[in-house]
């Protein structure tokens, strides 16, 4: 082996680090995670039994099936956001509008943490955005940076053309009175 080639002294645990760090900045994977992790307690809780010495304490309602089908219909979405990011927005809708449904339905959400744990996970996937790989702004955010950097002309007089369907940038209409002044302002 020779000192150039990095790539076969490297641990394989580092590879799998690296490839799992790629795999998880490419999608909404802490919005897959919460949403996951807010359907477990959801669907768990009502099946649960505690025992206490020689008693045992039921948790189970009559809405048991309810509560089972919100929790795995949770972990669903969670994998769903994971794995198909393309439809993160509807995933992260239907998370929240199941966390909502889990208060009267499953205990109280799961005892509040299922429900947080999914209302954070639907808000996170809602909100996310894929990025670049190099970490240059995306195509939409270039062309944004490019329209706000343009040097806005007058048009002739008679004559407007326009390249987008925006309207055209005006020059400020008050610039000369706050110069006027000094740029002071005067109570009236």
């Amino acid at each position: 082996m020779s000192p150039e080639s990095t790539g076969q002294n490297e641990h394989y645990l580092t590879v799998y680090r690296r490839g799992f760090r790629t795999w998880r900045g490419n999608r909404p994977f802490w919005a897959g995670l919460f949403t996951i992790l807010g359907g477990l307690p959801i669907a768990y809780f009502p099946y649960a039994n505690m025992h206490l010495g020689n008693m045992t304490i039921a948790m189970s309602t009559t809405a048991g099936a309810g509560s089972l089908i919100i929790g795995v219909l949770l972990v669903t979405l969670g994998l769903t956001m994971w794995f198909h990011h393309i439809v993160r927005v509807f995933a992260g809708v239907a998370a929240i509008l199941l966390a909502l449904i889990s208060i009267p339905v499953a205990n109280i959400g799961g005892f509040i943490v299922g429900f947080l744990l999914s209302l954070l996970g639907g808000a996170l996937s809602i909100s996310w955005a894929p990025g670049d790989a190099k970490g240059a702004p995306a195509p939409e955010d270039q062309q944004a940076q490019a329209s706000r950097s343009e040097i806005h002309e007058i048009p002739e007089q008679g004559r407007e053309s326009h390249d987008t369907a925006e309207a055209p940038r005006r020059p400020m209409l008050f610039k000369a009175a706050a110069d006027a002044d000094g740029g002071r302002h005067r109570a009236g």
